[in-house]
Parts: structure tokens; sequence; C-alpha cells
């Protein structure tokens, strides 16, 4: 018997852990160089019970794992607006047991911090990452619950594969808490 779902989830992961490794092959699909994406978290089988049509489109049979998740994209991010300023304008019905998000940026090792030239801007920051040898393009998801519980899944454009995919709840602590601020 196979230890992974059939989306190639493992099957010993959280609920939570299997929605955001979901949105992250999905949002994998779509390549590179994308604008940010949310979705609501909902309740599967809650899902099937109020929302039967919606279910069938969504390929949902009803056989699924009690507990699951099952994400839901939003209309497309306002373009040009910062995301914490759109994150702080959301608020998420009662039916909506989480949210996740996915975004592209570009990271630097630890050991480029004592590099960084003094007095740059936010654009002159951008673009000195932008143009650093070491940079990395990363996607990041992230998720999180109504009850605080969150979940994370990194993927390197250099490494753009499933099995290289790295997950953990505190991978990202400032988007988590941005996210977890939405249900304030």
């Amino acid at each position: 018997m196979p230890n992974h779902t059939p989306s190639g989830s493992p099957m010993a992961a959280s609920p939570l852990t299997r929605a955001v490794l979901e949105i992250d092959e999905y949002v994998a699909g779509l390549g590179w160089d994308r604008p940010a994406r949310l979705f609501a978290l909902v309740d599967t089988a809650a899902l099937r019970g109020q929302e039967p049509s919606l279910a069938d489109r969504l390929g949902l049979t009803g056989e699924e794992a009690e507990g699951n998740l099952t994400p839901i994209e939003q209309e497309e991010l306002p373009a040009g607006s910062p995301l914490d300023e759109f994150l702080g304008t959301i608020a998420w019905p009662d039916a909506v047991a989480g949210c996740a998000l996915t975004v592209e940026r570009l990271m630097l090792p630890p050991s480029a911090e004592s590099s960084v030239p003094e007095g740059l801007d936010e654009s002159g920051l951008n673009r000195w990452v932008a143009e650093h040898p070491d940079r990395q393009e990363v996607r990041m998801t992230v998720a999180v619950l109504r009850d605080g519980t969150r979940e994370s899944a990194l993927r390197l454009r250099e490494k753009d594969s499933s099995t290289e995919v790295l997950t953990g709840s505190e991978l990202v602590p400032g988007l988590a808490e941005a996210l977890a601020a939405t249900f304030a």
C-alpha cells in the first residue's frame, strides 16, 4: 500500500500540511514569475454538505479523509497594492477555516546580511538583492487556521521539484502572522 495520497503528499501529514502542499503543487504547475495568490481553506466535509455543486466542480468525491481542507482560490490580488496593506482589508466569513497565500520572493543566505550597503531605501535594497550573486528565487506558500495553527512550504526555483519542497510551521513567521491577523 502506498504511503502517499493521490496528490502525492504524505498520508501522515496533517490536513493543513496536505493543503499547503496541494496549493504548492497547483501553483508550481502555473510556472514562475506569477503574482501572489490567495486561497480560502474550507472544511471539505462541510463544503460537500453545504455546497454540493461546488464540491462536484472541485472534484470532491466525499471519500476524502475527515478533517481535510479544500483550498479555494480567491480573486487576483490588486496589482501594485502592498501585500501587508491588502491583507489588512480581508475579512473571512465563518465558513472559512483558514487561508493561504503564495508569493515569490528573492532571498539571500544569512551570510549576505553583513554586506548590505548602509543607507539604501526599499527600492535600492530590492535592486541590491536582485543583483546579488547568491540570491535565490523562492516561492512561499503559507497557511494559517483560525485557531492559529500554521504551515509553510518553500520551493526554490533552482530545485523546482515536488521532492525538494521544504515544509515547516515557522519558516515564514511574519507572513503567517499577517495571515492570522485576517481572522482577528
